[in-house]
């Protein structure tokens, strides 16, 4: 269902005291289609979610500042960019790697692609709005206008928290809010619906104390650190959907395939509550449990491999309401115990194979009921050890 469509104007029509009316002009359809859903990430609340701009004008709109407002205070905006920090959260689906703009031409459909972070002892907004300001770029010169829209409504209901997919560590969680072409900036319309499916994906990789992620030949899939390790389920669960029989490369390779094959195996998991869990790039004949068969926490059901597109061995793991790894709308969710160890300061670093940088000695590094940030560096060791004296106690 649509939320809240909100299409806006250059100018409303006002009649004055003299009973002159204002000129009415075509300019931005604004809204939210999936409802924000508050996820705990570093000790804070945070809101990711997109805003669809859609130009019905015949001439180019210029962005010139965005403002994320709670609909229900008049207080300071919760987050505002414009400029540059602004074009870098434009998107122009289907428009390939081009850079950033803040130019929406005539009939295009552009994306900004929301996070903002909220303390965690600020009430949370029923309510979000957005007001958002640009030029209209005519032959005559520039008019600016500030518009308000895309209100939509704060999904009040807890994420669920989940237990770790793999075991022990150092694995990075690897994900860019800003990459352009990384998991949250995907958009797929494949069955007559947009979705982003990855918006919440980690990618998983293992690696050694000195940040590398593989032993001698790095070319060779065998050599790196997390391939064959287990892949556990996360939650109790129906399984729904699974591949098992795709092969994968022994040899790093950039082949790129067939959208429906991109995922190579995987699983898909029914945690309850309208939300699967699907895990991708799975190694070939390892995945052990068939659609219809009930699993526990914490139960192997998979191997980790290097199947579909992938850069080299991984574990992809997402979240959606959707039955099969493209089907739905990405959604957040927490895991209930972590050590959070280190981060890399960007994802250049990592590339680079530099060393992460570990926490501080002094540093809390258990986190409990949070999302990973990105880039962060964990170990699932003390939590591994919670869910097999859970299981062995049942």
């Amino acid at each position: 269902m649509r939320l809240l469509l909100a299409a806006v104007f250059l100018s409303v029509s006002i009649s004055g005291s003299a009973g002159t009316t204002q000129p009415l002009r075509q300019s931005f359809d604004l809204e939210v289609p999936s409802p924000p859903i508050p996820v705990m990430v570093d000790g804070k609340r945070q809101l990711v979610y997109e805003l669809h701009l859609t130009n019905f004008a015949p001439v180019d709109l210029e962005l010139t500042r965005l403002d994320v407002l709670d609909a229900g205070t008049t207080a300071a905006p919760l987050a505002s960019w414009q400029g540059d920090p602004l074009a870098r959260r434009i998107g122009i689906p289907g428009a390939g790697k081009t850079g950033a703009t803040r130019v929406i031409a005539p009939g295009m459909h552009a994306v900004v692609y929301i996070e903002t972070s909220l303390d965690k002892a600020a009430a949370i907004p029923r309510m979000l709005k957005h007001r958002v300001a640009f030029d209209v770029v005519e032959p005559a010169g520039r008019e600016h206008v500030v518009v308000q829209g895309g209100d939509a409504a704060v999904d009040p209901h807890p994420v669920p928290a989940l237990g770790p997919p793999l075991r022990g560590g150092p694995w990075i969680a690897i994900y860019d809010p800003a990459a352009r072409r990384g998991h949250r900036r995907v958009t797929f319309a494949i069955d007559g619906r947009v979705r982003i499916p990855a918006r919440f994906a980690i990618d998983w990789m293992k690696l050694d104390s000195d940040g590398r992620y593989a032993r001698g030949d790095q070319a060779k899939v065998a050599n790196w650190y997390g391939y064959g390790e287990d892949v556990l389920a996360v939650a109790d669960g129906t399984v729904v959907a699974t591949r098992n029989s795709m092969a994968e490369s022994p040899i790093l390779s950039d082949v790129r395939n067939a959208l429906e094959d991109a995922s190579g195996n995987f699983v898909t998991l029914d945690l309850g509550e309208g939300r699967y869990a699907t895990y991708e790039h799975l190694r070939p004949g390892s995945v052990r449990a068939n659609p219809g068969e009930h699993v526990r926490r914490g139960q192997v059901i998979a191997a980790l491999g290097y199947t579909g597109d992938s850069t080299g061995p991984h574990l992809h793991f997402h979240v959606s309401n959707g039955n099969a790894p493209l089907a739905g709308e990405g959604m957040p969710y927490v895991i209930a115990q972590f050590d959070a160890i280190g981060a890399y300061p960007s994802m250049d670093a990592f590339a680079k194979s530099e060393p992460w940088v570990p926490e501080p000695q002094n540093a809390a590094r258990t986190r409990r009921m949070e999302f990973p940030a990105a880039n962060t560096v964990v170990d699932f060791g003390a939590a591994a050890k919670e869910e097999s004296k859970a299981n062995r106690s049942e």
